[in-house]
């Protein structure tokens, strides 16, 4: 059975908390942190208890943490705290006793998060359906209305125009503005990959995270001689929505990483 130690604090000063899946095997040398999704206004560690008892199964002892939300904290402040939380880590007897190797996997815009720890640390990375554009969709989307839910707020049908009220609305709560700087600073081009190590990511051919961004994002790596995994699933599924389908791949690849 899987050890569950749920609300461990790593950031006292924003209160910020983790949950720790330990599988039986104790002697696991493999870490895998999970950053959770939901456009940085919501979502919470606790949602995933499956999902990460599922990757502590395959081995890993998991790491699933909190971070703050916006609007209340705005760029960059989720960025930090994914950093705070990995230095605290690096602190603690999980690593300093053990040496192990650390792995991520980042859910949408935790996806986003993760790549910036992933250029900054080198840890293997998998992103689903992480959005990496924020300046240039928003110039391209100059005229659509922010909104949660689309269809209910607005009366939308189409599936695309769902998705972008949605994607402009996760942008603005977290960057707080149009300012342009900001945005640019968000973009997922901007991320120093000194340290970039191996990367896949995961998108569905037709989703709330659009692919002419993510193939602009993967040619910008290309063109810094970073190597990049791409894998393209068919059909509209976002980040979680096909999560259960696709997390056997997701840790075979961070597995193999690691050898």
């Amino acid at each position: 059975m899987t050890q569950i130690s749920t609300d461990v604090t790593y950031d006292k000063q924003r209160k910020l908390q983790t949950d720790i899946y330990q599988p039986d095997n104790n002697n696991s040398n493999d870490i895998l942190l999970f950053w959770h999704g939901g456009g940085w206004f919501r979502g919470d560690k606790s949602s995933f208890n499956d999902l990460c008892s599922k990757m502590a199964d395959q081995g890993f002892i998991v790491f699933a943490p909190n971070y703050s939300l916006a609007p209340q904290h705005l760029f960059p402040i989720a960025h930090q705290d994914s950093i705070n939380f990995v230095e605290w880590l690096l602190k603690t007897d999980f690593v300093n006793n053990k040496k192990p190797h650390i792995t991520q996997i980042g859910a949408s815009s935790g996806g986003t998060m993760a790549l910036n720890i992933a250029g900054k640390y080198g840890f293997p990375t998998v992103t689903w359906s992480a959005p990496v554009s924020y300046s240039a969709w928003m110039k391209d989307h100059q005229d659509v209305t922010p909104t949660i839910d689309g269809r209910k707020e607005l009366g939308l049908s189409d599936l695309h125009d769902i998705n972008n009220a949605f994607y402009k609305y996760f942008t603005l709560a977290y960057a707080g503005s149009e300012n342009e700087e900001t945005l640019k600073k968000m973009d997922a081009k901007s991320y120093d990959y000194t340290n970039l190590y191996q990367l896949l990511m995961i998108n569905s051919a037709d989703e709330l995270s659009p692919i002419p961004y993510l193939l602009d994002f993967v040619n910008y790596l290309a063109q810094n001689n970073h190597a990049v995994d791409l894998k393209i699933i068919s059909g509209t599924k976002h980040a979680m929505s096909y999560a259960n389908q696709y997390l056997e791949y997701s840790l075979n690849y961070l597995l193999q990483a690691i050898k």
